[in-house]
């Protein structure tokens, strides 16, 4: 069966997603671990990488919640800046308000921690309604999914990476979602 799209009434663009039985049932977020908070800042801090300002983005479930409060505090202890953190729930009729609290700060970068669908859904709204750029956006594991980019659409989350919980690296790449195995 294919995933079915449905426009949402009187708005142009971000249509909701709402079939998502071809794709399965994604899991929950799972506790974050060391190694991927680690290999997380790795990705904002390493080479190259001149960012200072982020806003963080979670899902309202626990996992993501502690996820998204673990980075805070390695962030801020960095002497680096949180200049928004936003939340959104997994279903909505709309993911509109909080794409717009995500973008409103023009931050260096936006750390994300959240379920699959709930995020596909919000990086529709993100790239269909605001500057939103997810290449520079980096994730934890829970969006460490084949079916990120198939549910939002390839080109809505290209670019967009992460950490894995080995404390490896993924990044969405079209339709394919590649990775990077954590030392040892």
């Amino acid at each position: 069966m294919a995933t079915a799209i449905a426009a949402e009434p009187g708005r142009p663009g971000s249509p909701l997603i709402t079939e998502t039985t071809a794709y399965g049932e994604s899991p929950p977020p799972s506790s974050h671990t060391d190694a991927e908070l680690t290999a997380l800042i790795g990705l904002l801090t390493g080479p190259g990488a001149r960012i200072g300002t982020v806003v963080v983005g979670h899902g309202r479930d626990d996992a993501s919640r502690a996820a998204a409060g673990a980075f805070a505090v390695a962030w801020q202890g960095l002497g680096k800046e949180i200049v928004a953190t936003v939340d959104w729930p997994e279903e909505a009729a709309s993911w509109l308000r909080p794409a717009r609290r995500l973008t409103a700060s023009a931050p260096d970068a936006w750390v994300v921690a959240a379920a699959t669908l709930g995020f596909a859904q919000l990086s529709r709204r993100l790239r269909y309604s605001t500057d939103w750029d997810p290449r520079r956006t980096f994730a934890f594991a829970s969006l460490h999914d084949a079916r990120l980019p198939a549910l939002a659409g390839p080109e809505t989350v290209r670019g967009l990476r992460g950490a894995t919980a080995d404390g490896g690296s993924w990044e969405v790449r079209g339709r394919w979602v590649t990775s990077s195995f954590g030392p040892g």
